[in-house]
């Protein structure tokens, strides 16, 4: 890879030869990275696995660590290989009055702290501008996730933020920890730039471009947002509108209520909570079930809700039978090779595991497989779990 002028972008990335469908093209460590709020006390400091016991650092009483391996391991960070953090754009005079209010009474709070903390103030970086400093986080940080494509921390890989956002990339970002891997989606040719998605492609398109002008401060001109009328590699895409369309299919009442409680959703904890979820996602569902199709975006994820409802209540045929409905939507939506697609189909498999669908769940596996071979590589630990549980569903058959 190489670092070039992006016409109208600015920076960006390309490859200096050409490339196949599945190719690991950068990997490294995070300059920096911290856990998400909702995961502090449940996932690892440094490796950022989720464990139920986790040790609490003697010095800090808040770091949590697998063990003390995880607390004492070094990282070497080429992050810094093609940019540099002092390189990263702020984007200050871009940012929202709502931002910039928020950041400014971040920065106010650390640097209270620092003052109170730190009192040699030479350790410090000369010239430090901590209102800037938050300013390129907030547009640079990557969100972190595990192997269900949850996030579980957010990071900064400096060399990493050269990559400029297409609705329809031809990279996918996976980890391995906090190990972010660069990996191509299909052929990419010599002199191609490099691209990603900064958000989810699964919403409508003004939203996805609202949610990149308030946190990145930019619209998005890529084919997907601007074109209304092209073909894709394999086969026709559809035009912006209907692609919309499809998104927002059947009842409009039924489904901004489903959106409303989707958009409400926190973090459920206990079996009451996920009780609540549950019963919520049941009515809603029975009631929409003739006023929308499964391929709605918010009948959809009312049917994963739904489906991780069933799973942390050990429900799993119902999970089964909420994650059955998901199957076709996610191939309407993520009929490439997705990371997102993958997971699904290995979630399925496992409900279809544990309710001895030997042959169905060696099926949903091979296509999770395939397209996981692309997007996470056949070394990634997740695939590892895959080979795994294909050979206890092979076993399986055989005493059948």
């Amino acid at each position: 890879m190489e670092k070039f002028a992006s016409p109208g972008r600015g920076n960006g990335l390309r490859l200096s030869k050409a490339v196949k469908a599945g190719a690991l093209l950068y990997r490294e460590e995070p300059f920096a990275y911290a856990v998400t709020k909702k995961r502090l006390g449940a996932a690892c400091e440094r490796c950022l696995r989720r464990k139920e016991r986790l040790l609490r650092c003697s010095q800090c009483k808040v770091a949590r660590y697998c063990d003390a391996r995880c607390q004492l391991r070094q990282s070497t960070c080429p992050s810094e290989e093609l940019y540099s953090f002092s390189d990263l754009q702020s984007n200050v005079e871009k940012l929202s009055e709502e931002m910039k209010e928020g950041l400014g009474h971040l920065a106010k709070t650390l640097q209270l702290y620092l003052k109170v903390e730190i009192q040699d103030v030479s350790q410090l970086p000369p010239a430090l501008d901590v209102f800037e400093t938050f300013a390129k986080v907030a547009c640079n940080c990557f969100s972190i996730s595990n192997g269900e494509m949850q996030d579980v921390g957010v990071g900064l890989y400096p060399s990493m933020s050269l990559l400029n956002n297409s609705c329809d990339p031809n990279c996918a970002i996976v980890f391995e920890g906090p190990e972010l891997h660069l990996r191509s989606i299909r052929e990419i040719q010599e002199g191609e730039e490099l691209t990603i998605c900064y958000v989810e492609t699964m919403m409508p398109t003004p939203e996805r471009q609202e949610r990149l002008k308030r946190q990145y401060c930019f619209e998005c001109d890529c084919l997907m947002c601007c074109t209304k009328s092209k073909h894709r590699r394999a086969g026709k895409r559809k035009c912006r509108s209907r692609q919309d369309a499809d998104m927002l299919a059947g009842d409009e009442q039924a489904w901004k209520a489903a959106k409303e409680v989707i958009n409400k959703k926190g973090a459920p904890k206990s079996q009451e909570e996920w009780e609540e979820v549950l019963k919520t996602c049941e009515t809603l569902l029975k009631n929409s079930e003739a006023k929308l199709p499964d391929t709605n975006i918010y009948q959809m994820k009312m049917l994963d809700l739904a489906m991780d409802a069933c799973i942390n209540l050990g429900l799993l045929e119902d999970a089964l039978h909420y994650g059955h409905k998901t199957v076709e939507p996610y191939r309407f939506y993520y009929s490439g090779a997705h990371p997102l697609r993958a997971i699904q189909m290995m979630r399925v498999a496992k409900l279809q595991y544990n309710q001895d669908m030997f042959s169905q769940a060696l099926e949903t596996l091979k296509e999770a497989y395939d397209i996981m071979k692309v997007t996470h590589g056949t070394e990634h630990s997740l695939v590892q779990d895959l080979m795994m549980l294909k050979e206890e569903c092979e076993a399986g058959l055989q005493l059948e």
